[in-house]
């Protein structure tokens, strides 16, 4: 671990054991539970749950992981908060003033739909009687492919480690985005975020494409991990009451698109996932957290009654269902310095007592609509299509 990172852990360690013993945390929750209109509606995101958690930080994103061990302390933790869990219907419900609640609130979230979800959370949730909304990627549901952004991570973290075999191979677009982590200017966690924050998901694509072409047999020797459920796993969680939401048809950064690729991954998500488990699908989450106008407008032209973000923020009494903020949780929210779980850090997290006294600020999930050039051919096709349509009828 660097020593940066150790001295910046051991500070929160540190002020979280304050505010947790000195009684400020409590206070801080009374805070934030007027700021909220009365009542508290906090909204946890979670990506993976894994039982071995060394085997897959060594080929998986850290941030996308939980250990079993820890995702139920945090539950329980949770629960000691003075915490009701709730579905995500009644959550909205609550936030949108058609019903009150007499506790806070607490709702889980997954996105994805990891195997890992299903494997190890599943039978957690189950035995401790909370629910749970999973929110999938329809079309990537019960196949053997793999997310781009996990396979572009494991790419680099290959790549780096062999750069002299590959660097003078690699496409310049490849190179391009390699450079920094290859010269130890960013982390690989680091240049995947950067990636997917500055790129749409159609290059994202390609330059893994390219990537992985180049790597080969490299790649193809180094474990893969990061399973997507099956139709009949989403099934039978279905059965047990779990809710499921869409996430696009391929995990598509929807900021990124036009009004036409919009549209197709909403109701193509929301159509194949209400065939599949013979539900209605009406939240969705955001890929990325990103949001705009233009998609909210989707959403709820075709039902969708909530989205939420990656915003960690407080959700107030009567605010808009489809800015959900949510607090996205993995590994490193409750462990501190010395690599052990932290009850104190965990319950400081919880009622966020680092954003209540500024420390952390989230990050905005709404953005202005920005048209890559495929989006932006398609776009223009759509309309040219349009008008000569117009002129048809006209004529």
């Amino acid at each position: 671990m660097a020593v940066r990172q150790l001295i910046r852990r051991s500070v929160r360690q540190a002020g979280a054991t304050f505010f947790h013993y000195s009684g400020l945390r409590s206070a801080a929750a009374l805070v934030r539970r007027r700021w909220a209109g009365g009542r508290r509606v906090l909204i946890l995101g979670y990506h993976r749950v894994v039982d071995d958690l060394r085997r897959e930080l060594q080929r998986s994103i850290p941030a996308a992981l939980i250990s079993t061990g820890t995702f139920r302390r945090q539950l329980e933790a949770a629960a000691a908060a003075g915490y009701e869990f709730a579905s995500l219907d009644r959550a909205v419900d609550v936030i949108t003033g058609q019903r009150p609640a007499k506790k806070d609130l607490i709702v889980i979230t997954f996105d994805d739909g990891y195997r890992d979800i299903y494997l190890h959370a599943y039978p957690i949730l189950k035995l401790m009687g909370i629910p749970a909304i999973l929110y999938l990627p329809a079309t990537l549901i019960g196949t053997q492919q793999r997310f781009d952004h996990d396979r572009l991570y494991q790419a680099l973290c290959v790549a780096r480690r062999r750069e002299e075999r590959i660097h003078n191979g690699l496409p310049p677009s490849a190179v391009s985005l390699l450079a920094p982590v290859l010269k130890g200017r960013k982390t690989v966690s680091q240049t995947v975020d950067d990636f997917i924050a500055q790129q749409s998901s159609e290059l994202l694509h390609q330059v893994t494409e390219e990537l992985c072409r180049s790597l080969g047999d490299e790649l193809g020797n180094s474990s893969v991990g990061g399973e997507i459920m099956s139709w009949p796993e989403a099934r039978r969680m279905s059965s047990d009451g779990f809710q499921f939401g869409a996430h696009t048809l391929r995990h598509v950064v929807l900021t990124w698109e036009g009004p036409t690729r919009i549209e197709r991954e909403i109701v193509g998500s929301k159509e194949l996932i209400e065939r599949e488990l013979g539900t209605r699908v009406e939240h969705f989450s955001y890929c990325n957290g990103w949001y705009s106008e233009q998609i909210v407008r989707c959403l709820v032209r075709h039902g969708f009654r909530s989205a939420v973000t990656t915003e960690d923020s407080l959700n107030r009494i009567g605010g808009d269902p489809f800015a959900l903020k949510r607090k996205i949780l993995h590994e490193n929210f409750s462990i501190g310095p010395t690599g052990r779980y932290s009850r104190a850090l965990t319950a400081c997290h919880l009622d966020d007592v680092f954003g209540t006294f500024g420390i952390d600020r989230p990050v905005i999930g709404r953005r202005r609509q920005r048209i890559s050039i495929p989006a932006a051919v398609e776009t223009m096709r759509d309309r040219a299509e349009a008008e000569n349509s117009h002129e048809i009828r006209g004529s």
